[in-house]
């Protein structure tokens, strides 16, 4: 035998460990490397491209009891969002009258957030000029008709066009916003509708079932609702128990 031949059972013998470590030993070593791995970034990971790594954090205790309002909560106290108009071509221009300007300004929102949710460009509001009303009252009669009293009421005004908007989707704006009515708040609509230039074609066109419709309804004009009426009468007088009546 030669020397390296008797020499490699001995090298081999050394490189090994004398006391065997257990297999939970290793995964324990790998857990807390790549942990510190995580904790402790490298300084030239951040030039490395790649996903940023996150890191577990206890949260803070001044923010465990605050509790995050909703995103719907959340754009209430922002400003309304507004869709783009293509054209420009105004449908709709409402007005909306009031005595109270915070009453005003609070449904003038309202009617801006749903126009954006009914997929209508919305501008405004425009403030109009206000309308001043003035009386003078005599305060007594007779010799003291000079005692007057003076009363004054301004009418503050706000001006909401809708611009490339459906029909009826402003025709549903609109009565949404008639059933949530804010109190103290007068409107007033001005609705443009286009249409093509063959209208008087159209007309013509639903003339006989126009006529028809009016026809059914003069048959009818002047008697009682129900056209059985007489009929029934008919039957009563005949009834024997009209005839033995005294």
């Amino acid at each position: 035998m030669t020397r390296s031949a008797i020499a490699r059972p001995i090298r081999q013998a050394l490189s090994r460990p004398l006391v065997q470590q257990p297999r939970n030993a290793l995964v324990s070593l790998v857990s807390t490397r790549s942990q510190a791995s995580v904790a402790d970034p490298e300084p030239n990971s951040a030039l490395k491209s790649g996903p940023p790594q996150l890191v577990n954090e206890l949260p803070d205790p001044r923010e465990e009891n605050d509790v995050r309002l909703p995103r719907a909560v959340q754009a209430l106290y922002l400003q309304p969002l507004r869709r783009e108009a293509q054209y420009g071509v105004p449908t709709c221009d409402l007005q909306l009258r009031s005595f109270s300007i915070p009453n005003l300004e609070f449904f003038c929102d309202f009617a801006l957030r749903a126009a954006y949710y009914l997929n209508l460009p919305a501008f405004g509001p425009v403030p109009l000029p206000k309308i001043t009303e003035r009386w003078t009252v005599p305060r007594s009669h007779f010799i003291f008709k000079k005692s007057q009293e003076n009363f004054e009421r301004i009418t503050r005004r706000r001006l909401i066009q809708i611009r490339d908007g459906h029909p009826e989707s402003v025709q549903i704006w609109l009565a949404y916003l008639q059933k949530h009515a804010y109190y103290g708040i007068g409107m007033k609509a001005n609705v443009w509708e286009f249409d093509s230039l063959e209208t008087g074609k159209k007309m013509d066109s639903q003339m006989k079932s126009l006529q028809e419709i009016v026809e059914q309804k003069m048959e009818h004009f002047g008697r009682d609702k129900t056209p059985g009426t007489v009929e029934k009468v008919k039957e009563l007088l005949a009834s024997e128990r009209f005839r033995r009546t005294p």
